[in-house]
């Protein structure tokens, strides 16, 4: 609740302070001599309900999107000693991260790769690949599923949607006011808004969306070498190594959709700014700096 608090209580002062710097600035009045008569208030109010909103109902989403659509196979009750193991690994470090048991599921790839979603730390999914299963021993398995409870107990499904929120408040308010500048001053619309708004707001959004992802991608990256700590402290230092080695030798893995990806075990991208996880060569040695 407290990390809940803090970014909420973040969001809100940016906004404010952001809305006392345009006032200061004399923004709006210069925007009104310009005929753009937009409420930068109004604007910034309704873009943190759009930005936040959004990114939550996407995370009240998150276990039924990964059931549906990866595939992933809930074990209720083990059917063979692989998801009784699995099933026990998974209660043995909840138990010790102190959080209720996840659900546990397993989906369908060739690749070696796990994730874990859900709203909340004590209602959370924790999922691995039958690629993972097939390819690691048991010690890189157990490793890698602590990396994932890690990823719940430090409550980063939420600390990444409140952060996604943000990015996505001020994305929505900076792409509409570039949307109504051009509106007024370009396309000459005197009253509401024309369709150069629309079209220019929505290419807006998309650019900015994009250099945006740049600062949501960072914080992916931070919060991996914190579950890999947090992996090596529930399993071992040398499990999770061992299991980081293992990603390694293993081809490149098929990039896991959406916010799936983020709390995977594997990524990563063609430029470094936009990887949601860092090069397994900087997570081992950092693991093996580790005192």
């Amino acid at each position: 609740m407290m990390r809940i608090f803090l970014f909420l209580a973040t969001n809100i002062a940016i906004m404010v302070v952001i809305s006392i710097v345009f006032s200061l600035l004399g923004l709006s009045g210069t925007l009104d001599a310009n005929g753009v008569d937009l409420n930068l208030n109004a604007l910034l109010i309704m873009s943190g309900v759009i930005g936040m909103s959004g990114s939550f109902i996407s995370l009240a989403m998150s276990k039924w999107s990964a059931k549906r659509g990866m595939g992933v196979h809930v074990i209720e009750q083990p059917q063979n000693q692989t998801e009784k193991w699995l099933m026990d690994i998974v209660k043995r470090q909840s138990q010790r991260a102190g959080i209720d048991m996840p659900e546990v599921g397993i989906f369908q790839t060739a690749d070696a790769n796990a994730f874990a979603t859900g709203m909340t730390r004590n209602s959370s999914l924790v999922a691995v690949s039958t690629g993972l299963l097939q390819s690691m021993s048991p010690d890189e398995v157990e490793a890698v599923v602590g990396h994932e409870i890690s990823h719940v107990a430090n409550g980063d499904m939420v600390t990444m949607a409140l952060m996604q929120g943000v990015v996505n408040t001020f994305v929505y308010f900076f792409a509409s006011i570039i949307g109504h500048v051009v509106d007024r001053v370009i396309f000459k619309t005197e009253q509401g808004h024309g369709m150069g708004y629309y079209i220019v707001q929505i290419i807006a959004q998309i650019a900015l969306s994009f250099l945006a992802s740049i600062l949501v991608m960072w914080f992916s990256r931070y919060r991996e070498f914190k579950a890999d700590a947090g992996g090596a402290k529930l399993a071992g230092r040398e499990k999770m190594i061992g299991a980081l080695r293992a990603l390694q030798r293993a081809h490149e893995p098929e990039e896991l959709p959406g916010q799936f990806a983020a709390f995977a075990i594997n990524g990563g991208g063609v430029k470094k700014l936009f990887m949601s996880h860092p090069p397994l060569e900087e997570r081992i040695a950092a693991l093996q700096n580790q005192r």
